[in-house]
């Protein structure tokens, strides 16, 4: 059953709920995935059986749903179900049900009608992002096996970079960096590509780190350095070929963590629901303030939210608000 909640911001009550049936059994459970995506008084809902729900964001009015794998032939088997979270672009609601000829589908996202389609393969779990690299505008991420590049207008494959190992999940979302794109994943460890000026990109990485090589948590960017999970806290540098200038080897970085960038500071949230607030820009590893907001927790993949002053945390069995410091 997919359960989709909107909830008043400031009280948690709930303003509406969207109830979907679905079969099947898939690892970590069958709840949603994939991070809701408001755009112009619609939010996108995706489940993790890739159903797509597209709702009035003030009532929860269904516009439109589509069963993705059974519309676009997508009949892979997804142990962790679909994760990515729907893009907006250009006017363009880009999804990615991995059919063998709709690997990536543009919507109309008031309609649902399809604008176009590429062939391609089944879908990796982290999610797409646009951006204009090599003077092109262009969505970039994983599918099941390669990184690539899609045309934005007509969905067209632009280029592909497969791994010099195989095996990777693709969980981590890649991160753009100065018309740069940074990739990290478990078998590969973390990558800096620079692209051409046709907008195709140099398959041959700018900078490696291997040791940053993180399995589901997505880095992220903090002025010139790189902040990422797994093994430990890691700070790279991206204007010295991804070279190491710290890591906290703190135990509650060993597993999965979630991490929000400032301009100056990173918070960092565990799976117990301890949080870290880490100061980006001194020369090592210091930490401002920690603190377990959630007791006897475990197991918390969902990603923290900061909106103003608050952070919205979702448990096992709530979501909390806290009240952040100004």
């Amino acid at each position: 059953m997919d359960v989709f909640r909107c909830l008043d911001a400031s009280t948690g009550a709930q303003r509406w709920a969207i109830h979907h049936a679905t079969q099947g059994n898939l690892d970590y459970g069958n709840s949603p995935r994939a991070t809701p995506l408001i755009l112009d008084g619609l939010v996108v809902l995706y489940g993790a059986f890739g159903h797509l729900h597209c709702v009035e964001l003030e009532t929860g009015k269904v516009l439109w749903r589509k069963d993705l794998p059974a519309e676009f032939d997508a009949h892979e088997k997804l142990p962790w179900g679909f994760c990515s979270a729907p893009l907006a672009v250009d006017g363009k609601l880009i999804v990615n049900p991995g059919g063998p000829n709709a690997g990536l589908v543009a919507l109309a996202p008031r309609t649902g009608e399809v604008l176009w389609k590429t062939p391609g393969g089944p879908p990796g779990y982290g999610s797409l992002i646009a951006g204009k690299f090599g003077g092109r505008m262009q969505i970039v991420g994983h599918d099941a096996t390669s990184l690539g590049g899609w045309d934005v207008a007509n969905g067209k494959r632009l280029w592909k970079v497969m791994p010099g190992r195989k095996g990777d999940f693709n969980v981590p979302t890649p991160v753009a960096y100065e018309g740069q794109v940074i990739v990290s994943t478990e078998r590969n460890g973390t990558r800096l590509f620079r692209f051409c000026q046709d907008g195709l990109i140099d398959p041959k990485p700018v900078a490696v780190n291997a040791k940053l090589a993180p399995d589901t948590q997505s880095p992220v960017v903090v002025g010139a350095r790189l902040f990422g999970g797994g093994g430990g806290l890691h700070c790279l540098d991206l204007k010295n070929g991804l070279k190491q200038i710290w890591l906290a080897d703190e135990g509650v970085f060993d597993d999965h963590v979630s991490l929000i960038a400032s301009d100056r500071q990173v918070l960092a949230s565990g799976m117990k629901g301890e949080l870290w607030l880490i100061d980006a820009l001194a020369p090592s590893y210091k930490v401002l303030g920690k603190l377990t907001v959630l007791e006897d927790e475990t197991g918390l993949y969902a990603h923290p939210a900061v909106v103003g002053n608050r952070l919205y945390l979702r448990g096992n069995d709530a979501v909390y608000c806290f009240s952040l410091p100004s």
